[in-house]
């Protein structure tokens, strides 16, 4: 048993311990929380994505970190608290980080993005650490977020050179401990198969890293997307993008309604976030309206 799988089976047993049924039954009842990237929405390091994201009708944004001064830049305590005060405001969360800068600085090969997930890191303790700090519960939750979304596409694709996997599990291994430390997930959006996200979680060794799941992604590498999410399991996914590329969701590739089932047989309780799912000549906004609608609808 490595140390993932010990972690995994003692908060099983003491949620089994601590947590009567009725509860559980009453858990999946409960409908997932809908979110959107900031920069599918075109408002990339920006409060407006707070804003419309309230227009939509979505429950979170997922948000960028960027190189230092990337728009609103949450390395800045004065952007800190403009962004929490945003979240109060709108009411929508902050759902999760994402560094998408890494498909240009990857972090395979570059010490600038190995430097960003640190950063990143410690930018996300920080939140925690200011969150703990305010008399709102609900507001410290909607504004601490535990996961962030480690992008390899364009220069940072990893797919099929294990040179380049190799040099990723020796810098996940040296970031693992600190995301632990501060109860931060980093999940890979990657276009790996799940032997090869297997492989890298394995080597790591750490409840730190896992799968950010692209469905879209994932469809058009080849992959079987039901059976893939089904066997990583609950436990090696922490987030999923609700993608389409050139369709709104529900009228593409992705059966959602199969995907509900998947997710809910593997006792899945993340955030489903919408990436692209835009057709030519709609406007965004109505677009995502659309979206959330659907998934709403399905979930």
């Amino acid at each position: 048993m490595n140390r993932r799988e010990a972690i995994k089976q003692g908060a099983l047993l003491s949620a089994g311990a601590l947590v009567s049924p009725r509860l559980f039954a009453d858990h999946h009842k409960q409908s997932f929380q809908i979110g959107a990237c900031d920069w599918s929405i075109k408002k990339q390091f920006d409060l407006e994505a707070f804003h419309l994201g309230k227009q939509i009708g979505l429950d979170g944004i997922q948000y960028s970190f960027g190189v230092k001064d990337d728009g609103i830049d949450l390395r800045s305590r004065t952007n800190r608290d403009a962004i929490r005060q945003t979240v109060k405001q709108t009411g929508v969360a902050m759902s999760s980080m994402a560094i998408g800068a890494l498909n240009k600085i990857p972090y395979s090969s570059t010490d600038h993005g190995e430097q960003l997930v640190l950063e990143c890191i410690e930018t996300m303790a920080t939140l925690k650490k200011e969150a703990a700090q305010l008399d709102d519960a609900d507001l410290a939750a909607k504004v601490s977020p535990s996961v962030v979304l480690l992008a390899f596409f364009g220069a940072g694709d990893i797919n099929g050179k294990p040179d380049l996997m190799a040099k990723v599990i020796e810098k996940l291994k040296k970031a693992a401990p600190l995301a632990e430390k501060h109860g931060i997930t980093l999940g890979l959006e990657t276009w790996l198969n799940e032997a090869d996200h297997r492989h890298i979680m394995d080597s790591v060794d750490s409840p730190a890293v896992k799968v950010y799941y692209d469905v879209a992604n994932s469809i058009k590498m080849g992959y079987d997307i039901y059976q893939e999410i089904e066997n990583l399991g609950n436990e090696n996914i922490c987030e999923i993008h609700c993608k389409e590329n050139g369709f709104l969701l529900g009228r593409g590739r992705i059966a959602f309604e199969r995907l509900r089932g998947v997710i809910k047989q593997i006792d899945y309780r993340g955030w489903l976030i919408i990436e692209s799912a835009v057709p030519k000549g709609m406007e965004v906004d109505r677009a995502y309206q659309k979206n959330a609608d659907y998934l709403r609808s399905v979930f």
